[in-house]
């Protein structure tokens, strides 16, 4: 095809979209968004095509990497093909469709694990797959939400591969007040388009556009997510939402966004109660009718130590970053009472409770109150 032909194809096409694009000067017809399957096909390929044709020509000591495509006639090896950062992947469900997410891991990081409804610190450089660079945190520390829901979320592809790294060590302030951090986790991942901006990206990022990011994780706080809607506010229940993740894989998803989890698989579901409502959007997690918060709020005389009116989910040690205050609690929330009964000639009940001993607040393992839909005692 000549240039001529071929330019002449492009103004046809141009035409094409604004006249679909409006019914008249004024109406705007909205576009439907691509099948999210269908779209997945291409971006799989796009993605694996993208990891045999270029390398990672370099890593620096800070972990900033460089990825380029491989000349022709290149004999540099493929980021598919490298074994220095092996190439890894993992299938995160979303809009009915199960992606395989490829991403490397630099250095998995010293620190804590978030879940994917952290907040979290993080340096970072995006790329499209031409490895134009789109955006950048300058190497600075970004404060980034990892929740879906909040109001400037990160898209949906950092919360399902942050929690495969940890986050670092603060280092003690530079003379000029900046802050550093040391042995940081740092990778690299490859996004499809659902996991992106798909079909509603920023301005100078085109539709349905798979996305590179290099990041290093720096720092997280924990999130505690219940929502009242009386108070409108993210109240919590006392429990952060990390610890509220019953099987334990490091992710939370709410079965009742259909939208997004149309058939959310049942393994990937935080319940204990069997309500519809996940653990993390729970008031009430055991389904017992007492609140969460109210369950491991600690008692009036109760043998406790620490500032908080609540049990920590386990014992905690003083926080370094608060000299003035010792928030040390040698007990945890504790599961149902174990000792003595009240009365030991009568069988145990509302009115006849055991005592608590040592080892209910601390044993591991343990059935914390709160998700013990036994107690507190139900009436006979």
């Amino acid at each position: 095809m000549n240039k001529f032909k071929y330019y002449f194809v492009l103004l046809l096409a141009g035409i094409a979209i604004v006249s679909c694009s409006k019914k008249d000067d004024d109406d705007v017809v909205v576009v439907p968004l691509r099948d999210y399957a269908e779209q997945y096909k291409a971006d799989k390929d796009s993605i694996e095509q993208y990891l045999k044709t270029n390398f990672i020509e370099e890593v620096t000591a800070d972990f900033d990497v460089k990825i380029s495509k491989i000349p022709t006639g290149g004999t540099q090896t493929s980021i598919w093909d490298q074994t220095e950062y092996p190439l890894q992947h993992r299938d995160v469900y979303s809009h009915d469709v199960t992606y395989r997410v490829y991403y490397l891991k630099l250095r998995e990081g010293s620190g804590d694990k978030p879940c994917n409804f952290d907040a979290i610190k993080a340096s970072y450089v995006g790329n499209f797959l031409n490895n134009k660079q789109f955006d950048s945190s300058y190497g600075l520390a970004a404060d980034l939400d990892l929740n879906i829901y909040a109001a400037r979320p990160t898209i949906d592809g950092w919360g399902e591969i942050m929690p495969q790294f940890r986050t670092g060590i603060k280092n003690a302030p530079n003379d000029d007040g900046t802050i550093t951090y040391s042995d940081y986790g740092a990778g690299v991942m490859f996004l499809p388009s659902g996991l992106g901006y798909y079909g509603n990206p920023p301005e100078g990022i085109p539709s349905y556009t798979c996305l590179v990011f290099s990041f290093k994780l720096l720092a997280l706080k924990r999130s505690d997510l219940e929502y009242s809607t009386s108070s409108q506010a993210t109240v919590g229940d006392g429990v952060p939402s990390y610890l509220e993740d019953i099987n334990g894989d490091g992710y939370l998803y709410d079965q009742r966004d259909t939208a997004r989890y149309p058939n959310l698989p049942k393994e990937l579901i935080d319940d204990t109660d069997g309500d519809g409502i996940p653990d993390f959007m729970d008031f009430d997690d055991d389904g017992d009718g007492y609140t969460t918060r109210f369950e491991i709020e600690k008692p009036v005389g109760a043998p406790v130590t620490g500032i908080s009116l609540y049990y920590p989910f386990d014992p905690i040690g003083d926080n370094p970053d608060t000299p003035n205050v010792d928030e040390t609690e040698i007990w945890g929330i504790p599961r149902r009472p174990t000792g003595e009964l009240a009365d030991p000639s009568k069988p145990e009940s509302i009115t006849n409770s055991r005592k608590y001993v040592p080892e209910d607040y601390t044993t591991p393992g343990r059935l914390r109150i709160h998700l013990d839909k036994s107690y507190p005692y139900q009436k006979n």
